[in-house]
């Protein structure tokens, strides 16, 4: 694919999806979903981490309410299903960690964008708002499974209610993302945790992954059932006799991961 709205690179193993439309503060139309689910797809095969972050100032201001002409003639339910349900999947899915590196205003659709990915880290000059109410919409793009499971229902309803800016300190402390930074240390900060994911035992991440996001539909039984099958694939990579052979040598372990 030629990719026009986004940029796209794969360095030391590190996928990166910058999307680029600034002069909206990255706005999602339909051809940056098709890209966006495009991108993460060949990450999940050729990368060991994919990174999404945001060209300029945002990270991402939502739905384009120009895309296609005028928000009149939007089938809201049409492109959830057909645009938007591919890219979240694409994310949320991906075969390796991801993460949403976002580097300044999250909002609408753009804020559950971000929360799709394995782990956020956000400036600190960045923030979270669900902007749907303000025009007559509930929150969509993954926001009404991500919000409760994150950061409670109380929580998850005020902020779709009320619609008001969450601060990335906020967010950090309600549990709503991993981290936040600061602005200047922000960049180096979230490279240096991709790099380390991409360092790493991979196979063991992807079954972290399994994991978790299994134990909201399981019983203890089943998750238990769950937790042995995937050690015991653990148990059997290279990667695992590497580590603690690394540990018994007191040495870095060498991680050749998938």
């Amino acid at each position: 694919m030629n990719y026009e709205t986004i940029r796209f690179s794969i360095h030391h193993d590190i996928a990166t999806i910058k999307m680029n439309r600034p002069e909206v503060m990255n706005a999602l139309n339909s051809q940056m979903r098709a890209e966006i689910t495009h991108a993460f797809q060949t990450a999940s095969d050729e990368a060991r981490v994919a990174v999404l972050t945001g060209q300029g100032k945002a990270f991402c201001s939502g739905q384009d309410l120009g895309d296609g002409g005028s928000a009149a003639n939007l089938d809201l339910e049409r492109t959830l299903r057909d645009e938007y349900v591919p890219m979240l999947n694409a994310i949320y899915n991906c075969a390796v960690p991801t993460i949403s590196a976002v580097n300044g205003p999250a909002a609408g659709a753009g804020a559950n964008l971000a929360l799709a990915a394995d782990v956020v880290i956000a400036s600190d000059s960045a923030y979270f708002v669900q902007a749907f109410a303000k025009i007559g919409l509930i929150p969509d793009a993954g926001g009404t499974h991500f919000l409760p499971r994150q950061i409670g229902m109380a929580k998850a309803m005020g902020a779709s209610l009320f619609a008001d800016k969450v601060s990335a300190q906020q967010a950090s402390d309600w549990g709503m993302i991993w981290e936040a930074v600061a602005d200047d240390a922000f960049k180096d900060h979230w490279y240096a945790r991709a790099l380390h994911l991409a360092k790493g035992p991979t196979q063991t991440f992807g079954n972290v992954k399994k994991a978790l996001k299994a134990t909201y539909d399981n019983t203890l039984e089943e998750q238990l059932a769950l937790e042995a099958k995937l050690q015991g694939d653990c148990g059997r990579t290279r990667d695992f006799r590497e580590g603690v052979v690394s540990f018994l040598e007191k040495r870095a372990p060498d991680f050749q991961g998938r």
